[in-house]
């Protein structure tokens, strides 16, 4: 049984998505507040956070850095604010999915069991023999999920090195960012385009010697991006 944390100030909100969950199957805690909640996160195993962004203590955003730069578990990130750069800068910190309130809590438990299915996916693969994939300077290894960049070792989220890996599989293709999330993501990509647009420019800053003129992740304007050989 999947272990999901919420992180949630709002007691009727937490509550409500707790009830969902539970009767979906999955376990269930609440932390109230940003320093419980952290402390929670970092310290218990739990395969997946709920992460309300304005919290008392420590907010949203910092729980993320820190939960990110110490493991690898999807977070999705939930706010009554519906600005753009909010969600820009959480799924910048590495937040897998951002859903602004209010949301059906149906939607909520679809995406919990996208990001759950994916991730153990992840963690229970067990190739013998490791897949790389080389273009020019970029070397892949799909097995142990890192990335070199001219030699160099560069680090990657989870959804960064899964849309950069697929990608590279599938080069001079070219994709809209709706194939791009529904393949990535694993759900529709209604109001979420600026999911791949963040992750496509964190990838540019790691691989491109110059992110305002990439070699490798094109812009195709009004389609998609392509990964040029």
């Amino acid at each position: 049984m999947s272990k999901i944390l919420i992180v949630e100030d709002e007691e009727a909100i937490a509550d409500l998505e707790k009830d969902y969950l539970e009767l979906s199957g999955f376990e269930v805690e609440i932390a109230g507040d940003g320093t419980v909640g952290l402390k929670k996160a970092l310290e218990e195993d739990f395969q997946l956070v709920i992460l309300d962004l304005m919290l008392p203590g420590i907010d949203g955003f910092e729980i993320c850095r820190q939960i990110r730069e110490n493991k690898n578990i999807p977070i999705i990130m939930v706010s009554a604010k519906k600005d753009d750069i909010d969600k820009i800068r959480g799924l910048g910190l590495g937040a897998d999915d951002y859903m602004t309130k209010p949301f059906s809590p149906s939607e909520l438990v679809a995406r919990v069991k996208a990001h759950l299915n994916r991730y153990e996916r992840l963690v229970s693969s067990n190739v013998k023999e490791n897949s790389i994939i080389e273009i020019r300077g970029i070397k892949i290894d799909k097995t142990a999920r890192r990335v070199w960049v001219n030699g160099e070792e560069k680090n990657f989220t989870s959804r960064e090195f899964d849309l950069l890996s697929f990608l590279a599989e599938n080069p001079n293709h070219v994709f809209t960012k709706e194939e791009l999330f529904r393949k990535i993501w694993d759900m529709d990509s209604v109001g979420d385009i600026a999911t791949v647009t963040v992750h496509i420019k964190k990838i540019r800053e790691k691989i491109e010697t110059n992110s305002a003129k990439p070699q490798y992740i094109e812009t195709i304007w009004g389609v998609g991006y392509r990964f040029k050989v």
